[in-house]
């Protein structure tokens, strides 16, 4: 008998990351799965036994109140979500990026108004779940037949798809939709890998005499394998695990495909599969170890360790060899002594099969790489602040390194302000969003920029949540300019203006601040987001007892700040000036105080008039002079 087994078969990435998830989890204290981590009886009473609970609807995680809840790669509804959080349990979400993708999807669409139509079934909880975040209206439809009961008019409508739905009939309806000429925007949001197993089964299917499909009976992407099998092979049988199969049905067959649904364990298929070849699992296993292809991920053992390569028993007739250069990106100078020794055993990548010398080449960085390359994606779709070291300062931006995967910060996503120089962040430990993910073009890039911009708003909101005119704040000096300088407040800018600050005359800011001064201010106006500082402190106003220095008779000392051709402006002290009048000069005529008098001379006058409103003083040297022509007569 010749037995054809899918390479797709089994877990897919979301349901595994889901179920490592729950394993990870268990055992650390009470913990609960929204519904069953997967559609496998076996996987769920397993985690049963090892303490994870199920939770089988709202009211059940209603009543309980402290606790982890685990959200399964299904996917819930946004009001599920809330709940978790309002009553304090712990939330790990295992949904698949590929849900929370659709989630985003159908809440934007709702928010502009836009009908929602969803290709799957109405009862599976990923549908459930998609409908949770929709605000408008929904419509769910399993074939083209459902769709004799939507009307959709003339109002924008959203398609998506279940995940696992089967995409020949998702892109049936898609027509029958479009013929009608609704005004729709189609999303093929149906899974790559669900795609691709679906295709694969049906290629095995047209090609053999029986066809075994494994998998729960609840298990809608292992339904769909069932109805493509079947089309293609009347001959086709669903079990759940190897007890479900009689094997005498299969005594004069020729050739038979076996392929797994998505949540089907692999220990279940390679029982199956052995049973099928009437091989033990150490000779399947053989089997596999002796047949390698490039590209093809082994698990090996370290039988020996050199400062640049590892070598090791992968199983085949040849060792593998890995070497510094395949270790890392930056393992120039790494000494592979340090991070392996004999009797460890690494998971690596097929790079060539034969070197030329008869020896596997290996590489541990790329098989890394395709990991975090996944890791990024799961970050993308999730938004998730991701933190690294900046490996390399390029011309152009930043390259920062997650599991061997390199993204790229543009300079101009870097800061939220203009970085005239990046090397400062060489080393520097950053965190980034990413904000656009394309692996096959190899473009990943990271942004920096809308972090700081989200953090920089809400200490804004807190600072003007709290400050008021008439306070004082501490600040920094930001930047100086001709006309003021603007005060860093903790998540604003404010301008203190050169006519603000000092009660006297200030000529150049830059003479009276540098930047990173630290100055206390007060705050004079608020106006939106602009914010005017001072100086000025009332209590600290010259004014407040200039009425009794320099009441009129009084004798004062002053300096000449400036002068036109009606007289000179004397300062008195810092913010009062007072008028001396070309005519108060002298006792002789004078033409222009500029001809007895300089700026920064110092002079003696006697206050002849002092009007408090207005703030102006009058001197007179000349009424001095006569006083003291007086005393000497």
């Amino acid at each position: 008998m010749e037995v054809n087994l899918a390479k797709t078969a089994g877990f897919c990435f979301g349901v595994r990351r889901a179920v490592d998830k729950v394993y990870e989890e268990a055992g650390k204290e009470q913990v609960y799965t929204y519904g069953p981590i997967i559609h496998n009886s076996e996987v769920v009473s397993d985690l049963e036994q090892r303490g994870v609970k199920v939770l089988r609807s709202r009211k059940e995680l209603e009543q309980i109140s402290e606790g982890t809840v685990i959200i399964r790669s299904h996917g819930v509804a946004k009001d599920i979500y809330e709940l978790i959080r309002q009553k304090g349990l712990h939330l790990v979400d295992a949904t698949c990026p590929f849900v929370l993708k659709i989630h985003r999807i159908v809440e934007k669409a709702s928010a502009e108004g836009k009908q929602i139509l969803i290709i799957g079934s109405s009862e599976h909880p990923e549908v459930e779940g998609i409908r949770g975040w929709c605000s408008g209206e929904v419509h769910v439809i399993s074939d083209a037949e459902g769709l004799s009961g939507v009307e959709l008019g003339d109002k924008p409508a959203c398609v998506v798809s279940q995940t696992t739905f089967n995409y020949n009939k998702f892109q049936d309806i898609v027509e029958i939709i479009k013929e009608k000429s609704y005004h729709i925007e189609v999303c093929n949001t149906i899974c790559n890998a669900t795609e691709e197993r679906q295709l694969e089964a049906k290629s095995i299917a047209h090609d053999v005499d029986a066809m075994i499909v494994i998998g729960d009976r609840q298990s809608s992407n292992s339904q769909k394998l069932y109805e493509i099998s079947k089309k293609e092979c009347g001959n086709t049988f669903f079990v759940q695990t190897l007890k479900d199969l009689d094997l005498k049905l299969f005594e004069s067959t020729g050739k038979v495909g076996i392929t797994a649904g998505a949540s089907t364990p692999e220990k279940i298929i390679k029982e199956v599969h052995a049973s099928m070849t009437e091989k033990s699992f150490e000779q399947l296993l053989e089997e596999s170890l002796v047949t390698i292809r490039n590209g093809e991920v082994v698990e090996g053992t370290v039988i020996d360790v050199k400062p640049d390569e590892i070598i090791l028993n992968i199983g085949y007739k040849a060792d593998g060899i890995l070497t510094r250069s395949e270790y890392s990106n930056d393992a120039a100078n790494l000494d592979l002594t340090t991070i392996a020794k004999v009797g460890d055993t690494m998971e690596t990548k097929v790079l060539k099969v034969n070197d030329g010398e008869g020896q596997v080449l290996l590489t541990y960085k790329r098989l890394a790489a395709e990991k975090g390359n996944k890791r990024l994606e799961e970050a993308y779709e999730n938004k998730e602040v991701l933190k690294a070291p900046v490996a390399q300062v390029l011309d152009g931006g930043l390259s920062v390194i997650i599991d061997e995967a390199r993204v790229f910060i543009p300079a101009s996503l870097v800061s939220d302000s203009y970085e005239r120089d990046l090397k400062k962040y060489d080393g520097q430990e950053i965190e980034f969003v990413i904000s656009e993910f394309n692996p096959r073009k190899r473009r990943v890039i990271g942004d920096r920029k809308q972090l700081l911009v989200a953090a920089k708003k809400e200490k804004q909101k807190e600072l003007f949540a709290k400050i008021e005119p008439g306070m004082k704040i501490d600040g920094v000096v930001k930047n100086v300019t001709d006309f003021g300088a603007f005060i860093d407040l903790g998540g604003a800018d404010g301008l203190l203006h050169i006519s603000e600050m000092s009660w006297g005359r200030v000529e150049n800011p830059k003479k009276v601040f540098s930047i990173g001064d630290k100055v206390t201010v007060l705050i004079k106006d608020i106006q939106g987001e602009k914010i005017a500082l001072s100086l000025k402190f009332p209590e600290e106003n010259p004014w407040l007892k200039a009425e009794e220095k320099y009441k009129v008779g009084n004798v004062v000392d002053g300096k000449v700040a400036r002068m036109t051709d009606f007289g000179a402006f004397v300062e008195l002290e810092s913010g009062i000036d007072a008028l001396l009048h070309v005519s108060q000069i002298a006792k002789e005529h004078i033409d222009k105080p500029s001809d007895v008098l300089s700026v920064g001379q110092e002079i003696t006058a006697k206050v002849v008039d002092f009007k408090k409103d207005e703030k102006k003083i009058s001197l007179s040297m000349k009424a001095l002079l006569n006083d003291n022509a007086e005393d000497a007569e």
